[in-house]
């Protein structure tokens, strides 16, 4: 009789055990089955909160300007307010660290120039970033188109003629640029390199300075972007050699590019696009490479950006980051020949 209670009991306590391992096993699968609703959804949500967008520029310049149109359109795309955070320092290095150092979270991303991202890293002894590794491309905003202009007291006046004329100066024929290491000084660079022209870098702080100096004769030539010439090119005041965009600027449709004089693969704009630091979730990455490319797409942004002297690129984060790679080899290579450093 006793050993019959016994029997009763442990086959109890098993069915007991049984049940509560079923219990425990349903509540850790409805656990796991929440949390991958919770996790979905909170991917969905993105973002739940303000995204801070670092401008590694001081306000008011032409990048800081594009930068702040982004971040009003993304605001009304994304529902939550997308603040600029101007880090300006050390041309640009010290904002771009600061990204490449942020939580990798969607909260905190980056106006990345072409002159920091892939020039600053071959002329700065440390920039604090690895731009192939530090970040993650979301998309291009835009290409700022370059041009060389000269004083219209300079005799040449087609780019076959400046070339002739520098190399019958014993100095070279100097040209102004808003300073050491930019775009439009690596575009100056190639550009010897590649025609043997005897040109002598100016460099100014800003291309304000440049533009007055070429405007009162004091300098030939000066390489900057079109949106900072091209009241000067219409009112005669100065002469447009060429542009260094693939095709000509809507802008200046008769002025030719450097690839119709026949500098073969002569294609340097200065560009500006949207980064976020590297490990950032791939559906993040992916929203808000959907987001920025519908802003781009609305007209009224497009012409907004045209009037910055910027043209508006929308396309895939990959497409992005291949040209990011592109300009980090081939500006790296033309900085070590010219044996350009930060000054």
């Amino acid at each position: 009789m006793r050993l019959l209670k016994n029997t009763h009991r442990r086959i109890g306590l098993r069915q007991l055990l049984t049940t509560a391992a079923v219990a425990s096993a349903g509540s850790l699968l409805g656990g796991a089955l929440l949390l991958g609703s919770g996790g979905a959804w909170a991917q969905a949500a993105y973002p739940s909160k303000p995204i801070r967008l670092v401008v590694p520029f001081t306000p008011g310049g032409v990048t800081d300007t594009s930068g702040r149109l982004i971040a009003e359109q993304l605001s009304k795309r994304l529902g939550q307010q997308v603040v600029v955070d101007n880090k300006p320092g050390a041309s640009g290095n010290i904002g771009t660290q600061l990204v490449a150092t942020a939580e990798p979270d969607g909260y905190t991303l980056l106006l990345g120039f072409d002159g920091t991202l892939v020039i600053n890293p071959h002329v700065f002894p440390k920039v604090g970033f690895d731009t192939a590794k530090d970040f993650a491309p979301i998309g291009k905003i835009g290409d700022a188109i370059l041009i060389l202009v000269s004083h219209p007291g300079v005799a040449a006046k087609s780019l076959k003629e400046v070339i002739a004329l520098s190399k019958t100066q014993a100095g070279g024929l100097s040209y102004g640029t808003s300073g050491t290491g930019g775009t439009p000084h690596i575009a100056g660079e190639l550009l010897k390199q590649r025609t043997g022209a005897n040109l002598t870098h100016i460099p100014y702080k800003g291309g304000g300075q440049a533009m007055t100096d070429v405007l009162g004769g004091n300098i030939p030539l000066v390489y900057t972007a079109v949106a900072g010439a091209i009241q000067h090119v219409k009112s005669g005041k100065l002469h447009a050699v060429a542009v260094s965009s693939a095709q000509r600027a809507s802008s200046l449709p008769d002025v030719p590019t450097f690839i119709e004089n026949g500098v073969t693969d002569f294609d340097i704009n200065s560009w500006v696009g949207l980064l976020a630091p590297a490990k950032t979730p791939k559906p993040v990455l992916d929203k808000l490479n959907t987001e920025l490319n519908a802003v781009l797409n609305d007209p009224a942004v497009r012409e907004r950006l045209s009037v910055l002297g910027i043209t508006a690129s929308p396309g895939s984060a990959d497409k992005f980051g291949q040209e990011m790679q592109r300009d980090l080899g081939r500006f790296g290579a033309v900085v070590k020949s010219a044996n350009i450093k930060a000054e």
